[in-house]
């Protein structure tokens, strides 16, 4: 019973085939493609808006040279927000449960960052390696502390997401199986469970949808310091 809870965040196999790759592409067949017309249908109009939206409010702060990276950040937002409420419903899989997907999209966005960082502006990069105003004798150990954190930050993206998505859904599992164990010898009290199961549900809807804009908040304050 314990290890079917975690059947879920395995990668599913068909035939000996990966599905994991379906899970992944499919999602972008599910949005409207835009026309070649003057005007856009009701479906693509409010697409376009929420993606003008999101472009504006995440690349405020950033100078010039990071809004390059404009297309990259609103991309991988709606990837993750795709395939996080996607994740939701029965019968389906989550990729962004798995810690190698997300380590792979925060590795190298970290890594291009720092490149970007150390390419254009190395004395800045250098220094946020040691802040300003640091006694003498404590020079080496904030630099070795620095460092570690800094390489650290591609590890606490990947971690924090697939935390709170792995603790989510097995958390809605449990509470599912305790109001279907509950429901013949307890109807009241699985009919609280229940009350309580969709409470967790929509918690979980809002968490999918924060976690993938936190995911690229951050990326783009990383990007802020190295443009």
């Amino acid at each position: 019973m314990t290890l079917s809870f975690f059947d879920q965040f395995m990668s599913p196999t068909y035939l000996g085939i990966p599905l994991m790759a379906l899970a992944i592409a499919l999602p972008w067949v599910l949005y409207p493609t835009p026309s070649s017309r003057w005007l856009n249908n009701r479906v693509l109009t409010l697409q376009g808006w929420f993606l003008n939206r999101f472009t504006y409010q995440l690349l405020m702060p950033l100078n010039r040279g990071g809004h390059k990276w404009a297309l990259i950040l609103a991309s991988l937002m709606i990837f993750l927000l795709t395939i996080n409420m996607l994740g939701l419903l029965p019968y389906t899989f989550t990729p962004t449960t798995q810690l190698s997907l997300n380590m792979g999209m925060a590795v190298p966005l970290w890594l291009a960052t720092v490149i970007i960082g150390l390419r254009y502006q190395l004395t800045a990069a250098l220094g946020h390696l040691l802040p300003e105003g640091t006694p003498t004798p404590l020079v080496p150990i904030l630099i070795v502390i620095e460092t570690i954190s800094l390489i650290i930050r591609p590890l606490a993206l990947g971690v924090r997401l697939t935390a709170n998505l792995t603790a989510g859904h097995l958390l809605i599992q449990l509470i599912a199986t305790a109001a279907f164990v509950l429901l013949p010898m307890m109807p009241t009290v699985a009919i609280l469970t229940a009350i309580l199961l969709f409470l967790l549900t929509l918690l979980e809807v809002a968490v999918a949808m924060i976690q993938a804009y936190v995911f690229v908040l951050l990326m783009s304050l990383y990007l802020q310091e190295n443009v």
